[in-house]
């Protein structure tokens, strides 16, 4: 699994440690992470709206399979990324909900909270929060004697996310220009969508955006 690191520039000297701690609870598997940002030294600031906007591209494109990002409060971020296609984002603010997303709603982007309640051990809350998200392969189901149910209904959740959404593609003509440009400007994460993306009807759209 190919897992991006992403978060609003309201939380930029967090973005190390976001990324350190995803890489760390992966570190005895295959799974590759990147880190898109925003970095603490970028001078730009995007916010949760416009890094959604980058989390969609990411996915829709197939450049990357999961996404970990976050705001200040973690909510903002959840509610811009479920509201555009191909996203079920859920909101982690610990351990255990980290732990009941993976394994029984298996959505593709979780949110954490990088400023709320961020205050003394802050960061091993992040870290044993990244650590039970991936812990255990996605969608296997909780409790053990409920997981086939439970990976019904995360099934038909998704087959209603598919067909109440339209496609990126489909939208990009009535989206704010400001709003795409601010995405297409990114060159980290545009170059990543060209050189590893497999939607090339995503693709053609954003070549006339470059």
């Amino acid at each position: 699994m190919k897992i991006a690191v992403i978060q609003a520039s309201s939380q930029k000297e967090k973005n190390l440690l976001l990324y350190q701690s995803v890489q760390n609870a992966v570190s005895k598997k295959d799974d590759q992470v990147v880190n898109f940002g925003i970095f603490q030294e970028e001078e730009a600031t995007y916010s949760y709206v416009q890094i959604a906007l980058q989390i969609c591209l990411l996915l829709e494109s197939g450049a990357v399979d999961f996404v970990v990002t976050g705001c200040s409060s973690g909510q903002g971020m959840m509610l811009a990324c479920n509201s555009l296609p191909g996203i079920l984002c859920g909101y982690v603010q610990n351990p255990s909900d980290a732990y009941l997303f993976g394994r029984i709603n298996h959505g593709n982007v979780v949110s954490y909270p990088l400023g709320l309640n961020f205050g003394w051990a802050g960061e091993l809350n992040l870290k044993y929060t990244m650590e039970q998200l991936f812990s255990e392969p996605f969608g296997c189901g909780y409790p053990k004697e409920e997981a086939a149910r439970k990976q019904g209904d995360t099934k038909l959740l998704k087959e209603i996310n598919h067909i109440s959404k339209r496609t990126l593609v489909e939208i990009f003509p009535e989206l704010s220009h400001d709003l795409i440009k601010s995405a297409v400007e990114r060159k980290l994460v545009m170059a990543y969508i060209m050189g590893y993306g497999t939607n090339e009807d995503l693709k053609t759209v954003l070549q006339g955006y470059l």
